[in-house]
């Protein structure tokens, strides 16, 4: 069996294209069924995030199983084939699986390292189980693939540091709170940035989350889009600020909206307590001389930009490694890859010895007869371990051999010494 890749990424297709072609709108096991059903490849997982859309297959025939997948994907989703022919790429074999392993390491990820992609590959295989769709081959590719992805996060800094200015936001906020959980934040403005950065921190558990914008309305839809939060007018800002432990600004105003008179007001009734202010509006929505009020943490994009590229800086400096891990793993991969096609030999090898053990007892069964069956037993295990000890060293250098050409030679040989193909056994015995 030959394993066969053919998908489409950000790196190959535009979003608009993407967007059409997403198989979890209409269900991944839904995608699966289908695709067994045409019956062009004897095991499948398909890959679904916003970024990719890929089909992982063992088929005997990967040419022609490379036509049928690209109308799979075209029939599946209603765009048509000639339309997505020119966005697909096609990998076999061993690229496969360096492409795979690189994929859950995130280092073929549209942001270097993130770490959401190793478990959206490992719920592509989970879903394919489920279905049905697995077998040896992707079952094993796929496990490979965690390896990887796991060596790359616990033994590198690929996937370390904020690399988005939202999140960066997040890991400040963590420096001086330490656990997020409980805390209040406040969003002023409903754009695009604040409503990403709020999203981020609800999701390190912090306690509520209030959206304050001069239009009443904006507030609202934000505040239902990032889950669980309020909105508050205009006129009520200092009573959200009076509460809060942090404050997002991101308005389009053209002056600062926040004043130090203004935050050292808010500042009086809170007996101390840190507020942690992120300033993402250009121009800047706070005055920077709050940063100088005791207790008060500002910062602004630029600030967070910093870290950012610092951050950024850092990953880059660790794709070297990832990739090594990567190129150690895939190895691994070939030898498994490479074993498999001696199995057959191994299998008749221990079948043929088996068969002259067998045979040589049976031949002695006259002399062994008169044995008690336990001495017989002891006969039959002990001639058996001989036979296995026999075998052992050969079969581990035969799955070992560095080279499909090598492995196929030696491969060859043992077929014709011990007379294992079914023409070569039917032939007459000869004895030298």
């Amino acid at each position: 069996m030959q394993i066969l890749l053919v998908g489409i990424s950000y790196r190959t297709a535009p979003v608009e294209l993407r967007e059409r072609l997403d198989f979890q709108a209409r269900g991944v096991a839904e995608a699966l069924r289908a695709l067994a059903e045409r019956g062009s490849a004897r095991e499948a997982v398909v890959v679904s995030t916003c970024n990719r859309a890929e089909l992982y297959v063992a088929c005997d025939e990967a040419s022609a199983t490379r036509q049928d997948l690209v109308h799979f994907v075209g029939d599946f989703n209603g765009v048509a084939p000639a339309e997505i022919a020119p966005h697909v790429y096609e990998v076999i074999d061993l690229d496969v699986a360096r492409h795979l392993f690189r994929v859950a390491a995130g280092l073929d990820s549209l942001v270097m390292g993130e770490p959401q992609i190793l478990g959206q590959v490992k719920e592509a295989h989970t879903s394919a189980t489920e279905a049905g769709t697995t077998g040896p081959v992707l079952n094993r590719l796929f496990h490979a693939s965690f390896a990887a992805g796991k060596r790359v996060r616990t033994e590198t800094g690929l996937g370390s540091g904020a690399v988005s200015v939202s999140y960066a936001a997040v890991a400040l906020a963590r420096k001086i709170f330490g656990d997020l959980s409980g805390r209040n934040v406040v969003v002023i403005g409903a754009g695009e940035m604040g409503t990403l950065t709020a999203m981020h921190m609800k999701s390190q558990a912090v306690q509520h989350v209030t959206i304050v914008s001069r239009t009443m309305a904006h507030a609202a839809r934000t505040a239902e889009a990032i889950g669980g939060a309020t909105a508050a007018r205009w006129e009520d800002m200092d009573a959200a600020l009076s509460t809060s432990d942090i404050v997002i600004t991101a308005t389009g105003a053209a002056t600062p909206i926040l004043t130090k008179a203004h935050i050292e007001s808010v500042m009086r009734p809170r007996r101390g307590a840190p507020l942690f202010i992120i300033d993402i509006a250009v121009p800047r929505d706070v005055d920077p001389a709050i940063g100088d009020i005791e207790q008060v943490f500002l910062y602004n994009i630029d600030d967070l930009q910093s870290i950012v590229e610092e951050n950024l800086s850092r990953r880059a400096a660790e794709v070297e490694r990832a990739e090594s891990i990567v190129n150690e793993e895939v190895t691994r991969f070939m030898a498994w890859q490479r074993s498999r096609s001696a199995v057959p030999t191994v299998v008749a090898l221990r079948q043929r010895f088996e068969t002259i053990r067998r045979s040589e007892l049976q031949r002695l069964e006259g002399k062994l007869g008169a044995l008690p069956p336990e001495t017989r037993a002891r006969v039959d295990e002990i001639t058996r371990l001989i036979v296995e000890k026999l075998l052992l060293e050969p079969t581990e250098q035969l799955k070992a051999l560095p080279d499909e050409e090598t492995q196929a030679a030696y491969t060859e040989a043992i077929n014709r010494l011990f007379r294992l193909q079914d023409e070569e056994s039917s032939e007459p015995s000869r004895r030298t």
